[in-house]
């Protein structure tokens, strides 16, 4: 790249990439000005020139986004979308959304789609416990189970052990038919989902059965010491404060827990939820983590990141509410 105080020339390698790079009827060059009106872009052959005061910003992306292609990624307007949110915030995609983490069960390679998911892989690499903390959407519960699945298959664990609080939301698990597995199997439900997209029904009922991976409530780990495991505890929110510690002290050698959760939606009795304050108790313990995802790691059908987005304004907006009545109660009291 090439560039001035207000203009860039970004030389493309070869012809081949312009149209992927372009898009239908130049409809990425138009995302791209669109999300950084500063600059205009002009393509002559090979090469790309941007005018402007964000022709720099421009440009950038440009590059990252030849990066990709040339390492065979597909570019479409969400994946594009998503790289203009990381170079805006000073991440580069083509570290971020080329981070290989496992081969799905459709052939589908599973890497991180935002820079707070690469945050979230990382530290689970790099620490015995990370808390993922977020809204629905965010890939918490199906990157670590993609990130256990990693592990056994390359030997670093012996066996994968998923779990989950199973919290009457709404509905009673008495008046659901079969004995007791039965009855808490809807709740695991969206656990075997995540490993069925990682190793298909087949091969996940072939390590169910020589219990290379174990599905469970959270009750059923009382009294065990889990090693050369790794842990997932989904749903946390829904755990109460000493259930979290019964987990938490669980853990044994050689393994690895990971622990999401969504404090938004807490269904536990009288709201005493395990995540309320855990991260100021634990805070300062070495290989032990909190990443925090939010609306913009939300990697569902864009209207769930507008719902997200919505419910957050809406909280902001009872809060100050709150703070204001408390604040006008207590300058009655003292008039």
């Amino acid at each position: 790249m090439t560039s001035t105080t207000s203009s860039a020339t970004v030389v493309v390698p070869g012809t081949h990439l312009m149209p992927a790079l372009c898009g239908p009827r130049d409809v990425y060059l138009r995302q791209i000005e669109q999300a950084f009106p500063g600059a205009s872009v002009v393509v002559r052959g090979n090469e790309i020139h941007l005018e402007g005061p964000e022709s720099d910003r421009a440009a950038q992306l440009i590059e990252e986004l030849v990066l990709l292609l040339q390492q065979g990624q597909h570019l479409d307007e969400a994946y594009l979308r998503r790289a203009i949110d990381m170079v805006r915030h000073d991440e580069r995609p083509s570290s971020v959304l080329t981070d290989d983490i496992v081969r799905g069960a459709k052939g589908r390679t599973v890497r991180p789609k935002t820079a707070g998911q690469k945050r979230y892989i990382d530290a689970i690499r790099q620490n015995v416990i990370t808390f993922g903390l977020g809204p629905a959407g965010t890939g918490k519960s199906w990157l670590a189970v993609a990130m256990a699945v990693q592990a056994l298959q390359t030997k670093q664990v012996q066996r994968i052990i998923l779990t989950r609080p199973a919290v009457e939301a709404g509905e009673r698990l008495g008046f659901l038919p079969g004995d007791l597995m039965a009855k808490i199997d809807p709740y695991l439900r969206p656990l075997y989902d995540a490993l069925y997209d990682m190793v298909e029904a087949e091969g996940a009922q072939k390590l169910l059965e020589r219990q290379a991976v174990e599905v469970a409530p959270l009750a059923f780990m009382r009294g065990r010491t889990l090693n050369n495991s790794f842990i997932i505890l989904d749903e946390a929110q829904n755990a109460t404060p000493e259930q979290m510690k019964m987990f938490l002290t669980r853990i044994g050698f050689g393994s690895k827990v990971v622990v999401t959760g969504d404090t938004t939606q807490v269904d536990v009795p009288d709201g005493r939820s395990g995540l309320f304050g855990l991260e100021r108790i634990l805070e300062g313990i070495e290989g032990l983590t909190f990443v925090h995802l939010g609306k913009g790691d939300v990697v569902r059908h864009r209207i769930v990141g507008d719902i997200v987005a919505a419910y957050e304004e809406a909280a902001a907006s009872s809060a100050s509410a709150k703070l204001a009545a408390r604040g006008a109660a207590t300058d009655e009291r003292r008039g």
